[in-house]
């Protein structure tokens, strides 16, 4: 599943679980009830674009370090 801001908080965590650290960081409740983060951001004010890309590097911080663990362990 690749998550964009029509999905939702939670589909977000599931898929990325680095991604909850984002969501606290930007004061964004996890348990939106299903809501999308588009819809989430523009209710509490929080600026989308600024989340998206906090969630591309932390997404993509984690995806590297787990590629580099999975890489050492069959060293």
């Amino acid at each position: 599943m690749n998550c964009d801001e029509s999905s939702s908080i939670p589909d977000w965590i599931i898929e990325h679980p680095a991604s909850a650290a984002v969501f606290e960081e930007f004061g964004l409740d996890t348990s939106c009830g299903g809501k999308s983060l588009r819809y989430v951001c523009r209710s509490t004010d929080v600026d989308l674009n600024n989340v998206l890309a906090r969630l591309h590097e932390v997404v993509e911080a984690d995806s590297v370090a787990s590629y580099d663990h999975d890489y050492r362990e069959h060293e």
